[in-house]
């Protein structure tokens, strides 16, 4: 297939578009470098820098059969702080992308969505028939447009899959994690063992967990893209579905600190601070559906794999 990858030069669209092309397809990436990295766009692959909303239609016109659409604002912080930015580059880009989309005939769409539309659930694991009640602007502007895919896939035959995850972690050989301001643990934690942080903070150690400390799902971001392939394959004309991606376990985040120990051999220092407003104690998602219907399961779910690959990542980056 041809396929065109939105926010192709990130830490997920990369992953993805490599991934892509190594299986056989032909991939052009569209990423405007806001945040993302022009050398992160894989060998094989054909790169178009510019915004959605001002080149999407004219790529389009040359002729594909499905967009990964992995571009996006994505801190949460930042969304609550400047709403407009998530709104505008989330909502109106994504609108933008699928008019463009209904105009040139494509057939397929895998939107790269997140389980923060569910916002603190009632049990867990999370299944997606669990309700939508985001609690930050982020995570609104992920439901809406995945309200909008549904209106475009019934009225247009587009054949749509948005694929829901919470925490992405590890590397694709020399693609990983290097975002400007880092807000995931298993980095953050690997900064204090390079010696570019002090310590690493826990936010309360007295949650109803076994250990006292936040449970999270981690999903190896190599496992996370190949979802999407299989959404792909799998997705049908006139039909939007929604599939929930994790490891179904969980790991706490003592667990994920005692293994960055483990895969390092630093100490790693942590310091207990307050819980942070909104955090709930566990978040872990179902993918029974996805399993089902797109024969897809986590094939790097341990912890010491996912620590490992994006320790090696991380090193090398840093020249260590």
């Amino acid at each position: 297939m041809k396929l065109l990858v939105t926010g192709g030069a990130g830490y997920v669209g990369s992953t993805c578009s490599a991934r892509l092309v190594e299986a056989g397809h032909e991939v052009v990436v569209l990423d405007d470098l806001s945040t993302g990295h022009a050398d992160a766009v894989p060998a094989g692959a054909r790169f178009v820098e510019g915004d959605i909303d001002d080149v999407a239609g004219e790529v389009l016109a040359e002729g594909f059969d499905g967009v990964v659409h992995c571009a996006a604002k994505s801190l949460v912080g930042e969304s609550m702080e400047n709403p407009a930015k998530y709104w505008h580059g989330n909502v109106v880009t994504s609108l933008n992308l699928l008019d463009a989309m209904v105009r040139h005939s494509t057939p397929r769409l895998v939107f790269s969505s997140t389980a923060a539309t569910y916002g603190e659930p009632e049990s867990s694991p999370i299944a997606e028939t669990a309700t939508t009640r985001p609690t930050n602007t982020y995570g609104a502007t992920k439901l809406a447009i995945d309200h909008a895919i549904t209106s475009y896939a019934t009225a247009h035959g587009i054949a749509a899959v948005s694929l829901r995850y919470f925490n992405v972690a590890g590397a694709h050989g020399e693609l990983g994690e290097r975002h400007a301001v880092e807000t995931h643990i298993i980095p953050i934690v690997l900064q204090v063992a390079l010696g570019q942080r002090e310590q690493v903070q826990i936010y309360g150690d007295d949650w109803p967990t076994e250990d006292g400390t936040c449970v999270r799902d981690y999903i190896h971001v190599v496992d996370l893209a190949d979802a999407h392939l299989l959404a792909l394959e799998h997705a049908v004309p006139n039909e939007h579905r929604i599939y929930n991606l994790g490891n179904g376990t969980g790991f706490s985040v003592k667990q994920v600190i005692d293994t960055c120990r483990e895969v390092t051999g630093h100490p790693i220092p942590a310091v207990v601070a307050p819980r942070r407003a909104g955090d709930p104690a566990v978040l872990v998602a179902s993918s029974e559906r996805a399993r089902a219907d797109l024969g897809w399961k986590p094939e790097r779910a341990d912890l010491t794999t996912i620590v490992q690959d994006a320790w090696t990542f991380t090193r090398a980056r840093a020249g260590a």
